[in-house]
């Protein structure tokens, strides 16, 4: 199992338009074989940090959902939106495996 872990830089003003995005990416990660835990947005502290983490069964299933997003007319919506509406400055990606008992 890998989980991606998105760390978002966003516009502190454009916080309803990330929360739209993230709400079209949660249910397209599902719809393309991983499992979306959510996003997470600011409330207290820094005002323009967000999280995100989905998770795969592999890295492998993960370069397989990044091949279909590519294909896919729902993801490049979601990509066009976040560029039209400039929400997201920046972000870091990085992938972990968990630890369990």
């Amino acid at each position: 199992m890998v989980t991606c872990y998105l760390k978002y830089v966003i516009d502190p003003y454009k916080v309803k338009e990330f929360e739209e995005y993230g709400k079209m990416w949660i249910r397209l990660v599902n719809k393309l074989g991983g499992t979306h835990q959510g996003y997470f947005l600011p409330h207290e502290g820094a005002n323009n940090i967000a999280y995100a983490l989905f998770t795969f069964p592999s890295l492998a299933a993960y370069e397989e959902y990044r091949g279909k997003m590519v294909l896919d007319a729902e993801c490049q919506e979601a990509y066009k939106f976040a560029e039209e509406t400039k929400c997201i400055l920046s972000y870091e990606r990085s992938f972990m495996r968990p630890v369990f008992e």
